[in-house]
This record gives structure tokens, C-alpha cells and sequence, in this order.
């Protein structure tokens, strides 16, 4: 009795083909579970964060356009990224430079009638954001200092406004 007979059969009862059918799958098994490759995601961590942004605003009462504690909604490269808090709300002063004698020169309030009709301000923002080997990710858009963003919330929209600052706090 021969080893393999004319129809390709392993001893008159199992087909070639079908042991090699078998061991391919159970290779494949093997390779998927033990030998699983490496993983697509990449180890991200999440932290609080700060950004600041220069807004001016066009308003009278700007003192109850932005309160501390409240959330406003932003947009980072026209993508909406969610929401972010109000942590602090700073008022630039409008000064202007007087040279004086001497070289020296000092600043004084800006006398312009039309500086009252806006106010430079610095709002910081705080939330999370997702540290990654390339930067701070909020709602998968980095953000950096000079990224574009818009600030929206119930009575205002500020476009075409920068990143001043990102701080990640520890």
C-alpha cells in the first residue's frame, strides 16, 4: 500500500489538500493570537490646560460679556472643538507712548474719543486636552500658539482670533 494513492490521499483516507487547508488556517490562528503585531493606537495622556487668547471687543458692557466660571464654545481651524471654561478675564489698558527730553518717554491713557468704544481683553481658558508627542489635542485638533480659533457663546462670536499662549498644567 502506497503512502499517497492515485486520487491524492494520505494513506486511502485524507486528501493532501485538505491537510494543507488545515495547517494554513491553524497557522494563521497561531499568527493572529500569539504573534499579534503591533498596536495602531499610540499611548496618549490627558491633562488639564490653559490657553489664552486676545479678544477686542466692540461692546459697552463688556464687563458681563465674559464671566468667570461659565463655558464658551470654541472652534479651532473651523472645526468645533467643544467647550472650554472661563478661568480669568483680563483687561488690557489703551495706552499710548509720549516720548519726552532725554530719550526716555512714558505711557499715558489713550485721549482718543473712539478707544471708549472697544476694549482689549485676555481670556484664559482652561479644559483637557489630550498630550501627544506633537502637542496638546483638543477634540482631535491641535492646538498651538497662532492656531486659528473662534470663541462663541450666548450673546458674542469672536473670529479670526490666535492662540496667545497654551500652558499644560501638571
Amino acid at each position: 500500500m502506497a503512502v499517497i494513492d492515485s486520487q491524492g490521499r494520505l494513506f486511502g483516507k485524507i486528501n493532501i489538500l485538505d491537510i494543507g487547508a488545515g495547517l494554513i488556517i491553524l497557522f494563521t490562528l497561531i499568527g493572529i493570537f500569539v504573534f499579534p503585531g503591533a498596536t495602531t493606537s499610540v499611548a496618549q495622556t490627558t491633562k488639564p490646560v490653559e490657553v489664552e487668547v486676545v479678544v477686542r471687543v466692540a461692546a459697552q458692557n463688556v464687563n458681563t460679556l465674559f464671566k468667570p466660571g461659565e463655558q464658551t464654545k470654541i472652534i479651532i481651524r473651523n472645526q468645533p472643538a467643544g467647550a472650554l471654561k472661563i478661568k480669568e478675564v483680563k483687561e488690557l489698558p489703551d495706552t499710548v507712548f509720549v516720548p519726552m527730553d532725554g530719550g526716555k518717554g512714558t505711557y499715558i491713557p489713550d485721549p482718543r474719543p473712539e478707544v471708549a468704544l472697544s476694549k482689549n481683553m485676555i481670556l484664559t481658558l482652561s479644559g483637557n486636552a489630550q498630550i501627544r508627542d506633537d502637542g496638546p489635542v483638543i477634540s482631535n485638533n491641535k492646538i498651538k500658539i497662532g492656531t486659528p480659533i473662534e470663541l462663541e457663546g450666548f450673546s458674542y462670536s469672536f473670529a479670526n482670533l490666535n492662540v496667545r499662549d497654551i500652558r499644560i498644567l501638571d
